[in-house]
C-alpha cells in the first residue's frame, strides 16, 4: 500500500500523463498521420453498419450482356433513345446518364437520341466534366454535351475526385464547367444544393450490390417490369470490365463509376452528410481517458481501456448514419490508446515500486520503504529490535524457522506500538516510537517481547534487544544510530540502549565534510599501496589501494574518522572514484616501466547498486588507461546486505568487463556461503581476526585450511591478510594460499615507494 506522501505524486503523473495523451491527440489532429489513420478506419466503419439502399436510385447497367447483344462501340445513340422512351413509358422519375456525349456518334443515331430528349423534357440528365489537356499539363478541358442534346436535357457533373491514395471517399455537390456551376449527378438525382467544389462523404455503409438493377439492353427492348423504375430516378452508366471508368472504394473494392455514383446519390437521398471537426470525438475520448487514469483498481482501467476505442468506434458509426456527421476518428483513438497505455505503464511502475519496498522473504515493507515514507514526515524517535538467537534458529530449524520469528516479533512490535513494521536488515526491524514517555514504551515491549515465540512448534527465545533513537535529524541517521544502540545493547546483554547524540562526532562530521570536496581538488586526498605477496612466485603481484588524507592542519587523517562519514555524507562516491582514478593512472605508469601487476580498490556497501556511480566507472574502465582485468574491487558481505539481486547483477556487469571481484574481510558476516555461490567472486579474502594467529590456534588454522581448500574447489584465489610474523607466513605456505599481504611483506606506502619496491624486488 503507498504512503500518503506517495500519493499525491502518482496523482499528478496520472493527471501529467492525461495531458501528455491529450496533447499527443492534438498533434494527431493537427498533423497529417490523422487523416491518414481516418483512411484506414474506413473500411472498418463501413463494415461495421452494413445497410441496404433506398431502393429510390435504379442503376441501368451497360453490362457484358448488353455489349454482347449490341456488338458495337461506341453504341449508335439511337439505343439510347430507344431507353429514354421506355423509361418515361414506364412512369421514371428521371433518367440521368453516366455516359460520354461530348463527341458525335455514329449515324443518325445523335438526332434520335435529340429527338427522344425532346419528348421527355425536364426528364433527362446528361454528364458534363473536366478533363486534363494531356498529361503533365494543369490545363482542364471542359467536356460538355453536343449541343443538339443539350436543349431539353440538364447538365449534371460526373466528375470524381479520388483521394491522394487513390481510393474514392468524397462526392461534389457541383463544379464548374464552361464558367458555370453544374450540380453533381449524384446532387441533382436527391435534389440537394449545395456550393460548387465542395464536397460530401460518400456513406460507405450503404451495399453497392443491393442497389435495384436493370440490364440496358433489357431496357432498350421493354423486357422488365415497368414497376420496377416507376416513381425512381433512373442511372444509366457502364459496368461492364471493357468500358473502363471503375474506382477505389474504401470497403467495396473497385467497382464501377456508376454505382459511385449510385451511392453517393443515395448518401444525399438519406439526408445531407458532412464532415465534422475532431472536437467533439476528443471531448467524449477525454471523459472516458480520465477516470481510465483515475480509478484506482487495475482490473477495472483494464476494461475500460478495452471498451474506451469501442465505444468511440461505435458512437461514430452511430452518428454517421443517425446524424449524416462523419467525425474525424484519429486523435480521440490515440487519446485513449495513449491513456491506456500510460496507465499500463503507471501500474507497472507502481508494482515494481512497491515490489522495491517490500521484503520479498517477510512480504514487510523494507529498509527503502522506511527511507523514502518517513523521510518528510515529522522526526520522532525511532525504535530497532536486533533478533539475537535468529541465527541459531535458523540453523536448527531452517531458513524458515527465521522468517516466521522476524514476523512474530513484527507482529508483536505493531500490537504493542501500533505503527508499521519494517525490515531493515537481516535480522533487524524498526517501528516509529511515538510519543513522549520512552520508558513507558519500553517497559510494554519488555513485557511483550520476552515471551516465549512458538516457531514450528517448538517455543523459543528471541533474545530481542532494542536501540532508540532521538527524535531529531534525518530518518536515515535516526535508524543508523538506533541500530547502532541495539548492537551496543546485545554487546552488553541489555535489552535495551538510548542513542546518545555525540556532539564532538557531529562537529567532526560538519567539519570534515564540509572540506572533502576541497581536499580532493587540492590533493590532500593521497592513496597509498600495501604489497600483495603471490606465494607461488614469491614476488609482489598485486597491492591494496588505501586511502589517506593528508590535512593541512589535522594532520594525517585515519580512514576508519573520515571514510564511515563520507557514506553518511553521501560523499563516498566522489571519494572512491578519485581513489579509482588515482589508482588506475599509477597502474599505467608502473606498466609502462615493466611492471605486471593488480591494484585492489574497495568498494563502499552504498556504491555498489548506485547506478551513476556504475556509469562513471564504466567511463573510467572503457578508456583505456589499463586492461579492466587488472584490477580487482574488493567488496564486504555486508555490501550486499540492502540490495542483494541488484548488488550481485551490478557486480557481474563489473566481471564483465573483466575486473576482479573480491569478497574483504571473509568469515566475519552472516552468510557466507550464500554469497559465495551468487556472486561472482574470483577471489576471498581472509579476514585478518583469522589469520594473525591462525599459526598460533588450531581453531583459526582450521578456518584458514578450509577456507582456502573450499575457494580453490570453487575456482577462486585466496587472499589473507594480516601477516605479521613468519610463522604465519609458513602456515599460510604450506596450506596453498595464493596471495599474503600485511607488515610482514611490506606496510601501505606511497606510489612511489611502492614501484621502488617493485624494482628492487626485481633486481633481486
Amino acid at each position: 500500500m503507498l504512503s500518503p506522501r506517495l500519493r499525491a505524486p502518482l496523482r499528478h503523473r496520472r493527471a501529467l500523463a492525461l495531458a501528455a495523451a491529450l496533447t499527443l491527440a492534438l498533434l494527431t489532429a493537427l498533423s497529417g498521420l490523422g487523416a491518414r489513420v481516418d483512411r484506414l478506419l474506413d473500411p472498418p466503419r463501413a463494415a461495421a453498419w452494413v445497410r441496404a439502399p433506398s431502393g429510390q436510385v435504379v442503376v441501368v447497367e451497360m453490362d457484358a450482356a448488353s455489349v454482347a447483344a449490341i456488338r458495337e462501340w461506341p453504341w449508335s445513340r439511337d439505343h439510347y433513345a430507344r431507353a429514354i422512351d421506355r423509361l418515361r413509358a414506364a412512369g421514371a422519375a428521371s433518367i440521368t446518364f453516366d455516359v460520354d456525349f461530348s463527341s458525335a456518334g455514329p449515324g443518325a443515331g445523335d438526332a434520335a437520341l435529340a429527338r427522344a430528349i425532346a419528348r421527355a423534357p425536364g426528364l433527362v440528365a446528361l454528364p458534363t466534366f473536366a478533363q486534363r489537356a494531356r498529361s503533365g499539363d494543369r490545363r482542364t478541358i471542359d467536356s460538355l454535351p453536343l449541343p443538339a442534346l443539350r436543349a431539353g436535357a440538364a447538365l449534371a457533373s460526373v466528375s470524381m475526385q479520388p483521394d491522394a491514395d487513390g481510393i474514392v471517399r468524397r462526392a461534389p455537390f457541383g463544379t464548374v464547367t464552361a464558367e458555370m456551376p453544374r450540380p453533381s449527378l449524384s446532387a441533382l438525382i436527391a435534389h440537394r444544393s449545395g456550393t460548387a467544389d465542395t464536397f460530401f462523404p460518400i456513406d460507405g455503409g450503404i451495399d453497392p450490390a443491393r442497389l435495384p438493377r436493370l440490364s440496358f439492353v433489357e431496357v432498350r427492348d421493354g423486357r422488365f417490369d415497368p414497376a420496377a423504375v416507376r416513381g425512381r430516378d433512373v442511372l444509366i452508366g457502364a459496368t461492364a470490365i471493357e468500358m473502363g471508368d471503375r474506382y477505389a472504394t474504401p470497403h467495396w473494392g473497385v467497382i464501377p463509376g456508376v454505382m459511385v455514383q449510385a451511392l453517393a446519390a443515395e448518401s444525399l437521398l438519406a439526408g445531407v452528410p458532412g464532415e465534422r471537426s475532431s472536437v467533439l470525438p476528443l471531448l467524449v475520448a477525454l471523459l472516458l481517458a480520465a477516470p481510465l487514469l483515475l480509478v484506482r483498481r487495475g482490473a477495472v482501467a483494464a476494461g475500460m481501456a478495452l471498451a474506451a476505442p469501442v465505444i468511440l468506434f461505435a458512437l461514430a458509426v452511430w452518428a454517421q448514419v443517425a446524424w449524416r456527421a462523419v467525425f474525424p476518428l484519429a486523435p480521440a483513438l490515440v487519446l485513449v490508446v495513449a491513456a491506456g497505455l500510460a496507465r499500463i505503464a503507471l501500474d507497472l511502475a507502481g508494482r515494481f515500486d512497491r515490489q522495491r519496498r517490500v521484503d520479498e522473504d517477510t512480504g514487510l515493507p523494507n529498509r527503502r520503504a522506511l527511507l523514502l515514507n518517513r523521510d518528510a514526515a515529522a522526526p520522532v524517535p525511532l525504535l530497532v529490535a536486533s533478533l539475537g538467537n535468529a541465527d541459531t534458529l535458523v540453523t536448527l530449524l531452517g531458513e524458515r524457522a527465521g522468517h516466521d520469528l522476524l514476523l512474530r516479533v513484527a507482529d508483536r512490535l505493531r500490537a504493542t506500538v501500533g505503527a508499521t513494521v519494517y525490515r531493515v536488515g537481516e535480522r533487524l526491524l524498526a517501528v516509529d516510537a511515538p510519543g513522549d514517555d520512552i520508558e513507558a514504551l519500553v517497559a510494554a515491549l519488555r513485557a511483550t517481547l520476552n515471551e516465549p515465540v512458538e516457531i514450528l512448534g517448538r517455543r523459543t527465545d528471541a533474545a530481542v534487544h532494542l536501540g532508540v533513537s532521538a527524535g531529531e535529524g534525518t530518518i536515515h541517521d535516526r535508524l543508523v544510530s538506533a541500530t547502532r544502540a541495539a548492537e551496543e545493547a546485545a554487546a552488553a546483554g541489555a535489552f535495551w540502549r538510548h542513542a546518545h547524540v555525540d556532539a564532538e562526532a557531529l562537529e567532526r562530521r560538519l567539519v570534515l565534510m564540509g572540506e572533502l570536496d576541497q581536499a580532493i581538488a587540492d590533493g590532500e586526498i593521497e592513496v597509498h599501496y600495501q604489497p600483495k605477496l603471490a606465494l607461488a612466485t614469491d614476488r609482489v603481484a598485486s597491492a591494496e589501494a588505501l586511502v589517506r588524507w593528508r590535512h593541512p592542519t589535522r594532520g594525517m587523517i585515519r580512514p576508519d574518522l573520515f571514510i564511515p562519514l563520507a557514506e553518511q555524507a553521501d560523499r563516498i562516491g566522489a571519494l572512491t572514484l578519485h581513489v579509482l582514478a588515482r589508482a588506475v593512472a599509477d597502474l599505467a605508469g608502473w606498466r609502462a616501466r615493466g611492471h605486471d601487476v593488480s591494484v585492489a580498490i574497495n568498494l563502499s556497501a552504498m556504491l555498489i547498486a548506485e547506478p551513476a556511480f556504475s556509469a562513471a566507472v564504466d567511463t573510467l574502465l572503457d578508456s583505456g588507461a589499463v586492461p579492466p582485468d587488472r584490477l580487482i574491487f574488493e567488496v564486504t558481505e555486508s555490501a550486499t546486505l540492502a540490495d542483494p539481486e541488484r548488488a550481485a547483477a551490478q557486480l557481474r556487469h563489473f566481471r564483465a568487463k573483466g575486473v576482479a571481484i573480491s569478497m574483504d574481510d571473509y568469515g566475519t558476516g552472516q552468510s557466507t556461503l550464500t554469497y559465495i555461490r551468487e556472486l561472482p567472486l574470483s577471489e576471498l579474502k581472509i579476514d585478518r581476526s583469522f589469520v594473525q594467529h591462525a599459526h598460533l590456534n588450531p581453531a583459526d588454522a582450521l578456518m584458514v585450511r578450509s577456507t582456502i581448500d573450499l575457494a580453490h574447489g570453487l575456482g577462486l584465489k585466496v587472499v589473507a591478510e594480516g601477516i605479521e610474523e613468519p610463522g604465519c607466513l609458513a602456515l599460510l605456505r604450506d596450506a596453498g594460499c595464493d596471495l599474503v599481504q600485511g607488515y610482514l611483506i611490506g606496510r601501505p606506502m606511497v606510489a612511489d615507494a611502492f614501484v621502488a619496491t617493485l624494482e628492487q624486488r626485481a633486481a633481486a
